[in-house]
């Protein structure tokens, strides 16, 4: 079963950066699509990003496009997600997930299809 380790999270002020990493074992990261949700306080789950296995095509949600980017290094079997211009509203566990089907792009957001999920790791923007 594919394991996802998620790792970066921190306190960082208004305007910081952050940047996430998604390590997985013991399979290689590139068979999958790669999706990166969070979870606020009383809020639902939002898909943030997602990096797709067959082309690299992004996707990103208007909440964070333009200061979020999410990338793929196969050497380190690892996704990332740089967060600049951080916000507070950008506070929040942050997860990322696996997908292994053929629709993954089309439902890059929906966290119904995705197959494996990491543990999470807490972010907060506040000064």
């Amino acid at each position: 079963q594919l394991q996802l380790v998620e790792s970066g999270g921190g306190l960082v002020q208004p305007g910081g950066s952050l940047r996430l990493s998604c390590a997985a074992s013991p399979f290689p990261l590139d068979y999958y699509s790669i999706g990166w949700f969070r979870q606020a306080p009383g809020k639902e789950r939002e898909g943030v990003s997602a990096i797709i296995h067959d082309d690299g095509s992004t996707y990103y949600s208007d909440s964070v496009k333009g200061r979020f980017t999410i990338s793929r290094d196969n050497a380190k079997n690892t996704v990332y997600l740089q967060m600049n211009s951080l916000k507070p509203e950008d506070t929040a566990i942050y997860y990322c997930a696996a997908c292994e089907g053929y629709y993954c792009a089309g439902l890059w957001y929906a966290g119904s299809v995705y197959n494996y999920w990491g543990q999470g790791t807490r972010v907060t923007v506040s000064s």
